[in-house]
């Protein structure tokens, strides 16, 4: 159906320039999905396209209540606008993850001027953009979670150990050899533990995954003592259906004719399946000692370029909180979370580390040089 404008009642300025906002949301949106469909291609693209399509019509909806006002141009909220310049030059997963938060945060719902299919349908794009994100969040999810964890850690470790040094009096150079100390071990000591972290994951998961002995044993085993049907009652099945499956391996069945007793549990993937999620034990290991030792490297800046005493302390204290609130907002945007809250949470743990060994210091002071 499509709508009109009341001729008793005028829509007041404050809807028009609503509306009008609006409509400028929509052709960025648009503009999003079709930057980003000219950079996939297969089924990918066919579903961003499909969302493009789904935003024009949103669009008519209010070109056709503006009427003559859809020609006055408005600029498109903050988001949308930062949204577009994602798409133009980066088109990731971090587009896909802020286009997502910006769908669920449509205000259709709560506006009678919307109708009620354009509010159902921006709770639907919500889910079809979360799901498009999920295959970039699943292969980030192993290298990427090793790499923000070490640069976290490198961050709130030294920035802690150098408050801890500083605080206690001793000399700048002293600060300086400490807190290089701590980068180094604390990157070595990153990276071994995420080796042995992955490495026993992958090993975990290749020894839990089912092989195919069943196929060779099959032809010679006996349908009266048949073990075979422990293998698929240990794997999980009833007994009507591991005797099913049981037979259809040694070739009673020229086929699988009761799907519905089929088991096909997610755990009997090949082990290499799981790559994407876990990541490799090398790669791990290298994005923590890197991302470590840069995040390390951070409390020291200061030091290395020859300042001292309280502005020194300052100026790392500050670095490191302009640093963690970077890192909060990219895991808050990857993750679906609100960017600022993540990152104010990320400030918020890594000062209060440093204020407590900044006390502890204060308490524990020596001049002993």
């Amino acid at each position: 159906m499509t709508p009109h404008r009341n001729a008793e009642a005028s829509p007041t300025p404050a809807q028009l320039r609503r509306w009008r906002r609006y409509l400028a949301d929509e052709r960025a949106e648009r503009a999003v999905y079709e930057t980003l469909a000219e950079k996939r291609t297969g089924e990918e693209r066919m579903i961003l396209l499909g969302l493009a399509e789904a935003e024009q019509r949103h669009e008519q909806h209010w070109i056709d209540l503006l009427g003559d006002d859809a020609a006055r141009a408005t600029a498109p909220s903050p988001r949308r606008a930062l949204l577009r310049f994602f798409a133009q030059h980066f088109g990731s997963v971090f587009v896909l993850a802020l286009a997502q938060r910006a769908e669920g945060s449509s205000p259709y719902t709560a506006d009678t001027d919307a109708s009620r299919q354009m509010a159902a349908d921006e709770m639907v794009h919500e889910e079809v953009v979360r799901a498009l994100a999920t295959a970039g969040r699943r292969r980030l999810s192993g290298n990427f979670r090793a790499a923000v964890f070490g640069a976290n850690d490198g961050l709130v470790s030294n920035l802690a150990l150098v408050m801890g040094i500083g605080a206690t009096g001793v000399g700048s150079g002293l600060v300086l050899v400490s807190g290089v100390a701590g980068l180094l071990a604390g990157a070595l000591s990153m990276a071994a533990g995420e080796f042995v972290s992955v490495r026993s994951q992958r090993e975990l998961v290749s020894a839990s995954q089912p092989t195919q002995v069943t196929l060779s044993a099959a032809p010679h085993l006996d349908l009266d003592h048949n073990e075979l049907v422990l293998v698929y009652k240990a794997r999980g099945m009833t007994e009507e259906a591991a005797e099913h499956r049981a037979a259809e391996r040694m070739g009673y069945f020229a086929c699988d004719c009761d799907p519905s007793r089929s088991f096909r549990p997610e755990d009997e993937r090949p082990a290499e399946d799981h790559e994407d999620t876990m990541g490799s034990a090398v790669g791990a290991s290298a994005s923590s000692f890197c991302f470590f030792a840069s995040g390390a490297l951070i409390p020291i800046l200061p030091y290395l370029f020859g300042m001292t005493g309280v502005a020194a302390l300052v100026l790392s204290v500050a670095l490191v909180g302009i640093a963690l609130l970077c890192t909060g907002a990219v895991v808050g945007l990857l993750s679906g979370a609100p960017p600022l809250r993540r990152a104010l949470r990320q400030l918020a743990i890594g000062w209060g580390a440093a204020a407590v060994t900044y006390v502890l210091g204060l308490l524990f002071g020596t001049t002993v040089v």
